[in-house]
């Protein structure tokens, strides 16, 4: 079975998206956000090549991949692929830049 791992930094952009949803949105928007990265990471796990690599500097970073969260495509998934699944790194909203934000 494939294997989702959440990063400390991944952890915390969940938890701030999640609250900023709660506050602005409605508890229901933000359970429908975790369901959505939920099941975008299980998709990734089971798929780890078929998001399209971030272009970044850090050498830490060349092998990151980026996908959107289905059906909040304003948020991209940073992950590393995995033998057994994917490492999740960063959640970001598409309106930043990442590039900067994982330089």
């Amino acid at each position: 079975m494939a294997r989702v791992s959440i990063r400390p930094r991944a952890r915390r952009d969940l938890r701030e998206i999640l609250v900023y949803y709660i506050e602005n949105a409605g508890i229901e928007t933000a359970r429908r956000f975790r369901e959505a990265a939920s099941a975008t990471f299980r998709e990734l796990s089971a798929f780890p090549l078929q998001g399209v690599r971030g272009k970044v500097r850090r050498p830490e970073f060349r092998d990151v991949r980026m996908w959107r969260v289905r059906g909040f495509e304003m948020y991209l998934v940073f992950y590393f692929p995995r033998q057994d699944g994917i490492a999740v790194e960063r959640i970001i909203h598409a309106a930043r830049d990442y590039r900067r934000v994982l330089a």
